[in-house]
């Protein structure tokens, strides 16, 4: 079973009680989940073949309605997040350098419905080197820049003596990125071609030709059986990087919490069309 569907299950005994207003707001917590994922696989730094690092302190930025709905919640809700993180982290061999942490801001910038999530690495004191994959120590101490916000206190030269190298500057020919564990420093295996294909409700559906139009019409090449499609929804176009393009629909796409008429695609994206989830996913080989 799927890391994300673990997390669904878990907050389903939730939604009744603590959780019911959470599931109230545009943003739903399995969105979030599926985010700070993209964003352990797009800052994964590998330092040797036994460590891939990834950042261990999320921000997750809401609009100010949303914000206003998940506050409350915020403690628990962080924890179900962090526990997914470490549940998905131990499923992929990632490392973290200190306690996984994930907090709620308030962005004003953010229509409803709309969330950004940013995100640092944070060294434990008492760690050396690297925790394990999947390992969360305690008792952490902030230093280094981060991967999407500002240096937290403690930085710069002033950083207590004898805290840990921080992968923000990895050692030469480390990888970083989506395709960092799979790359390593040679770069790409020669000849290797990309797959490509969406997975929907569970089931696999690979993209073997340049387009591939998704809608509730039979002639789609991916028919989505949801009357918040339209009978031709979306199109997925393959190349360097893979796009969407919306075709006109009724309700419009959502990609990655962003309402759009046209995206990238990366390893990961979600896309959303009426009530219907699509993941987008591509590999090398």
């Amino acid at each position: 079973m799927g890391v994300l569907k673990k997390f669904e299950q878990r907050l389903e005994g939730l939604v009744n009680g603590t959780f019911a207003k959470v599931f109230k707001s545009e943003v739903q917590p399995v969105e979030i989940a599926g985010a700070l994922q993209r964003e352990c696989d797009n800052n994964a730094t590998i330092w040797n073949r036994e460590r891939t690092v990834v950042p261990n302190d999320f921000i997750v930025e809401l609009s100010a309605p949303d914000y206003e709905r998940l506050s409350p919640y915020s403690g628990q809700l962080g924890d179900e997040l962090s526990g997914m993180v470490r549940d998905y982290a131990k499923q992929q061999r990632y490392t973290f350098m200190g306690p996984i942490k994930v907090h709620l801001e308030k962005a004003e910038d953010l229509d409803t419905g709309l969330y950004r999530v940013r995100s640092r690495t944070l060294a434990s004191s008492s760690s050396q080197a690297p925790a394990g994959p999947g390992a969360a120590p305690a008792g952490g101490q902030q230093r280094g820049g981060g991967y999407g916000y500002p240096p937290a206190a403690g930085a710069q030269a002033g950083a207590p003596a004898g805290a840990p190298p921080m992968p923000a500057a990895p050692p030469p020919g480390a990888a970083r990125g989506p395709q960092a564990r799979a790359q390593g420093p040679a770069g790409p295996l020669p000849g290797a071609q990309t797959r490509r294909w969406i997975e929907i409700n569970g089931t696999r559906h690979q993209i073997s030709r340049t387009t591939m139009v998704l809608g509730r019409s039979t002639d789609a090449d991916v028919r989505i059986d949801d009357p918040g499609v339209s009978r031709r929804h979306c199109e997925i176009r393959t190349g360097t990087p893979s796009t969407i393009q919306d075709l006109g629909s009724t309700n419009g796409i959502v990609v990655d919490g962003q309402h759009t008429t046209r995206a990238t695609l990366r390893d990961g994206s979600r896309i959303v069309v009426g009530s219907t989830t699509i993941i987008y996913r591509q590999a090398e080989g």
